[in-house]
């Protein structure tokens, strides 16, 4: 290790967090001015190839743009801006057209700089941005002069985002594909054929103060305590990086028999397939940005039950979705990602999820509620783009 990288280690994340973004943000290219209207062709930039929430977002983006006939470019941001492992370098055709980067305010300027100055040049330059809190950290503040707008999942996101003289922000939805489970049934799981399985969909390296699994053990513990015919099932991954946050929920999972966790990243199809598998989705969250989860769950004709506030509002709507009581706190995060001075967040009523969980239990009615069909969004009014010919 050379004598700056160990001086370079030794700093607080904070201050090698701001030397960073500062630094990208002097380099990277000016955006074009004044804006230039949306054009062919499009190119979407963001991390590809990440096992993250927001690489799986990138893609579903590009999908949903080729869905409706726009022929799209990508620029994989994965290696580049340190998400994962490296790839091809980005490749953007200079001139006039639309660059949609998948990347959040503070990473954007940085963005910008790996596509570099004749990729940017000309373009109408999109930032779509997620977040699950109702402010944004101050230095998300540099996202806003590196992009002429801005597109949020939901509304929740889009309020957050929205500055007095900066960019326009547009509520644009991420498509929802249809559901395609695997052959995987309850054995391939490991679950009871009798049991009623309650899952929880989580990634451990996002927040676990955030997603709050502690909250679904504690549901599900005062709805049918350590019964074995009620299973709880805990589907996450990246356990092993999220430090000693992931221990606790390990050792409040490992005092309930009726418990069971699977760490482990699934294929899309498999996880559709669990998700099949079990008769309700649980989602204690403090806040969420969008809610895939619950999204597809509903998709699936399956009933959720999940805190009733931030960007899941937007469309957990109907017989199948039972929300959950809350009340504001001081958002708290261990994990460093969401520990904001003024920033709140939601405290699920916990008594209020276990009763909706013995309803649902005790209703075989509950458990099949019509299966929700999600409009995609119109990509070409949202860009601009005339209909083709």
């Amino acid at each position: 290790m050379s004598v700056l990288h160990r001086l370079w280690s030794l700093l607080p994340r904070s201050a090698r967090r701001e030397a960073l973004f500062s630094v990208t943000a002097a380099l990277a290219p000016r955006i074009a001015s004044p804006a230039p209207a949306a054009a062919l062709p499009v190119t979407v930039a963001g991390y590809f190839n990440a096992t993250t929430g927001l690489g799986a977002a990138t893609r579903r983006l590009a999908a949903g743009l080729r869905a409706q006939g726009i022929a799209v470019g990508e620029a994989d941001l994965t290696g580049p801006l340190r998400q994962g492992p490296p790839g091809p370098p980005p490749a953007i055709p200079p001139g006039a057209g639309t660059l949609l980067v998948h990347v959040n305010g503070p990473m954007l300027p940085w963005a910008l700089l790996a596509l570099g100055r004749r990729a940017v040049a000309g373009k109408r330059v999109i930032g779509v941005w997620n977040w699950e809190l109702p402010i944004l950290p101050p230095d998300w503040e540099r996202g806003f002069a590196a992009c002429h707008e801005i597109w949020a999942g939901t509304e929740f996101v889009a309020a957050a985002c929205r500055r007095p003289g900066g960019p326009p922000v547009r509520v644009v939805p991420y498509p929802l594909p249809s559901p395609a489970p695997s052959s995987l049934g309850r054995a391939d799981f490991s679950l009871p054929e009798d049991a009623f399985v309650t899952l929880t969909v989580f990634d451990a390296t996002s927040s676990l103060a955030r997603k709050n699994p502690l909250g679904a053990i504690e549901a599900h513990s005062r709805a049918f305590g350590d019964d074995p015919g009620h299973i709880l099932l805990l589907k996450t991954h990246g356990a092993a990086k999220a430090g000693p946050s992931w221990q606790a929920v390990a050792d409040a999972a490992a005092r309930h028999p009726n418990i069971r966790v699977i760490d482990a990243a699934l294929s899309r199809a498999d996880l559709w397939a669990l998700m099949a598998t079990s008769d309700v989705l649980l989602s204690l969250h403090r806040s969420e940005g969008y809610g895939f989860a619950i999204a597809e769950m509903m998709e699936l004709g399956r009933p959720v039950v999940a805190t009733g506030w931030s960007g899941n509002t937007d469309f957990m709507h109907g017989p199948g979705c039972h929300a959950v009581g809350w009340q504001l706190i001081p958002a708290h995060d261990p994990q460093d990602t969401y520990d904001l001075p003024e920033a709140r967040w939601a405290e699920p009523d916990i008594d209020g999820a276990a009763a909706a969980l013995r309803r649902i239990e005790a209703d075989p009615a509950l458990r099949h509620p019509p299966a929700v069909r999600f409009p995609p969004p119109d990509y070409r009014s949202a860009l601009g783009l005339a209909e083709p010919a």
